[in-house]
């Protein structure tokens, strides 16, 4: 009962605990970007124009974000750089998107934004490419 109660964690722990993090995140943000992907075109006429840069642009940089970048926090790779289009997309959701109701319908971009934001201030764990080659 005690070890249980305690704060103490060991190496192993926490370098699995990021493994299931960051595979977890990744599988299920790059869920929705292999959506986008999918529905590129069908999807880019009326898709949001964030900042001016035009429906086609904005869906392919979210496209970017959620698929591409997800697949590398999945693998452990460059995982630092890429959380942060993760972070910007997530931000621009729960801000913009859904004017900041972050109980409502920003929810889900609220627990991506707090898991990518754990990834890029712990790191990737050992459990990864970028730890394997001891980056």
């Amino acid at each position: 009962m005690s070890k249980f109660l305690s704060t103490k964690y060991s190496t192993g722990a926490f370098n699995f605990a990021m493994f299931i993090l960051r595979v977890t995140t990744g599988v299920l943000v790059a869920s929705h970007g292999y959506n986008k992907l999918i529905h590129f075109n069908s999807m880019k006429n009326h898709f949001m124009n964030f900042i001016g840069l035009g429906a086609t642009v904005s869906l392919a940089l979210v496209v970017f974000a959620e698929f591409f970048c997800a697949i590398f926090l999945i693998l452990g790779l460059f995982t630092r750089f890429a959380v942060i289009p993760i972070i910007i997309e997530m931000c621009v959701i729960m801000f913009i998107t859904t004017h900041g109701q972050i109980f409502g319908e920003g929810e889900k971009g609220a627990i991506y934004l707090a898991a990518t934001l754990t990834i890029l201030l712990c790191g990737p764990g050992k459990i990864s490419v970028d730890g394997m080659i001891g980056k």
